[in-house]
């Protein structure tokens, strides 16, 4: 049985500045630790398989890991493939920047995306970091299906691990984390620093969402499950875990068109 306990980030109410303070976070994070590195070989593969333009990354909160990804690619496979940045709530800001220290290998769509019911120019490889939890079964099969649908692949890419040890160490290491490194986010803001020293909203929210997040998180198994229920057999899926350099795991899941 999946929890059906909320992530503010998913609130449409949700105060603005306090969601892309959060999500700030989250990409400072994957950033410095280079979480998600271990996933660009096995990426880089699946973008020969679809020859795919660009990569159309949904649910990119604060930009997530893409500035590493985009590096990986480019250093280790020499694939300068342009990334799209998307969202139901764009965090400009955060996109403004990463785009301009990018020399024009990411850009950003400034509308929302919803990322169920894509549209048709919205062309590319699909991927989604650190993002898949946040939608129920139901929710996670339109994603699939519309991918499907529409002959695009997707990989999606989610890092943690369940357990009360991993939930303990959020509780306990990321308030630190917060008190040390939030003046070196950027882009800079000052509400930022109001509501982590002054008044904690935004770890407070970060530390609930973070263990809710991994109790969320779909295993290998259940990924797998989800592509047999849309009933995708044109499509090759492949699921698994990986170990990062942190001793932490991620899960993936990659579907692509079978060549004919």
């Amino acid at each position: 049985m999946r929890v059906r306990l909320f992530e503010f980030e998913d609130l449409s109410w949700f105060p603005k500045f306090i969601r892309e303070g959060m999500t700030d976070f989250l990409r400072y994070f994957l950033t410095a630790t280079n979480y998600y590195g271990p996933v660009v070989p096995m990426l880089n593969e699946a973008l020969k398989h679809t020859q795919a333009k660009q990569i159309v990354d949904l649910c990119s909160g604060g930009g997530g890991p893409v500035q590493e990804i985009q590096k990986g690619l480019s250093a280790q496979f020499g694939n300068n493939i342009p990334i799209v940045l998307t969202d139901i709530f764009p965090n400009i800001e955060a996109y403004t920047h990463i785009a301009s220290t990018s020399d024009g290998a990411i850009t950003f769509c400034r509308e929302p995306v919803d990322a169920t019911d894509m549209a048709e120019d919205l062309t590319g490889f699909r991927t989604l970091f650190s993002s898949f939890h946040h939608f129920k079964p139901e929710q996670a099969k339109k994603i699939l299906r519309d991918a499907v649908d529409k002959r695009q692949g997707i990989a999606i890419f989610d890092g943690g691990n369940k357990g009360l040890l991993i939930s303990l160490g959020i509780i306990i290491f990321q308030p630190i984390l917060f008190l040390l490194f939030t003046p070196f986010f950027r882009p800079f803001r000052l509400s930022r620093l109001l509501f982590t020293y002054i008044i904690p909203v935004i770890p407070l929210c970060t530390i609930w969402d973070g263990v809710v997040s991994m109790m969320r998180l779909y295993r290998p198994k259940e990924l797998m499950q989800l592509t047999k229920e849309i009933q995708a057999d044109s499509y090759l899926w492949q699921a698994g875990r990986l170990r990062t350099g942190m001793g932490m795991h991620l899960t993936y899941l990659i579907g692509y068109e079978r060549k004919q």
